[in-house]
């Protein structure tokens, strides 16, 4: 509730500093978002100017879309959808080009595209996984006319940017500090394991069993 109220006195604050510098702010391209799997919520009722900003069980942010009760689904479901509408117009516009533009068409314009910000939403589930490769299977026998060209899996990259993402939360490097201080060392190391492991804390979610923190 201190928290809420908080909130409250800083959305205040901000419309206050707004009319002082004579800056314009419409309130109703504002959303408030509560991350909770709670059942029962309360209002949160945030004023700017004078006006209630409405409450999103979504919302997005630096291209990414952020569920309240933490899911990726509709991240997922964004992605592949923005992913088949650029695929489509490679296939249209380079349908009687040779296999090299393709195939490099789609690395710069469609992969791109379901690879951003893989770190946060890599998937779990296997239905999200596979909707994912299809785009890429769908590219591969556009560009090779087969299934399964020399092409790196969407997987690996993944993999890669959560094991990147890892490392710097561990260094704590700028932004990733706080998420760096809440990793743990082990109660326990053996003699085959190196100083800079980390422990697995146990989770109530998949969404944080699953997390490149975990």
């Amino acid at each position: 509730m201190q928290t809420w109220k908080n909130c409250r006195k800083t959305w205040t604050g901000r419309g206050e500093w707004a009319v002082e510098n004579v800056m314009k702010i419409n309130p109703s391209k504002r959303k408030a978002i509560r991350f909770t799997r709670a059942r029962v919520k309360d209002p949160l009722n945030y004023l700017l100017m004078g006006t209630l900003i409405l409450e999103a069980s979504s919302c997005k942010y630096l291209g990414m879309i952020l569920c309240s009760d933490l899911s990726w689904a509709d991240q997922v479901n964004y992605v592949v959808k923005k992913a088949w509408k650029a695929l489509h117009f490679t296939v249209r516009i380079l349908i009687k080009s040779n296999i090299n533009t393709k195939s490099l068409a789609y690395m710069s314009l469609v992969r791109p595209i379901l690879q951003y910000g893989a770190a946060c939403w890599d998937p779990y589930r296997e239905g999200q996984i596979n909707v994912l490769d299809r785009v890429q299977k769908k590219a591969a026998k556009f560009a090779h006319h087969k299934n399964s060209p020399n092409w790196e899996t969407l997987a690996s990259p993944r993999k890669l940017s959560r094991i990147c993402a890892l490392f710097k939360a561990y260094y704590g490097e700028r932004a990733w500090k706080p998420i760096g201080d809440r990793l743990e060392r082990p109660h326990y190391l053996s003699r085959v394991d190196h100083e800079r492991k980390i422990r697995s804390s146990r989770q109530r979610t998949d969404i944080g069993k699953y997390s490149f923190v975990n």
